[in-house]
């Protein structure tokens, strides 16, 4: 069982997502805030940042795990990117960008590709 962590501040958000997963077949942990995620990231074969979190941003949090975990990397939030934000963020390590709101089978969908 491929096991996903997410880092969001939002609870509810948090709740609904990691049920989603859940049902889908994942093992997924919750992270509130940035420093709480990066703790909890060592074992996760994902891990999916919100961009805005209440410590410090999503791209904090995957700078500072970037090289150091052998997870691949996600950011789930409401604001949107540009295809050459999108370009960059791929050649930095972001295997893909999911902006809210997004269906259940969006999400399961784009997740089950990045863990192929």
């Amino acid at each position: 069982m491929k096991k996903i962590l997410y880092i969001e501040d939002n609870e509810d958000t948090a709740e609904a997502v990691q049920a989603i997963l859940n049902n889908a077949g994942f093992e997924t942990e919750i992270a509130l805030n940035g420093e709480q995620g990066i703790k909890k990231a060592l074992s996760s074969d994902l891990i999916l940042i919100d961009i805005m979190l209440p410590d410090m941003s999503g791209w904090d949090v995957f700078s500072k795990l970037n090289h150091k975990v052998k997870s691949r990397f996600a950011f789930l939030s409401a604001i949107p990117v540009s295809k050459e934000r999108m370009k960059e963020l791929k050649k930095a390590g972001i295997s893909d960008y999911i902006t809210k709101p997004f269906t259940k089978e969006d999400l399961i969908n784009r997740i089950k590709l990045i863990l192929k």
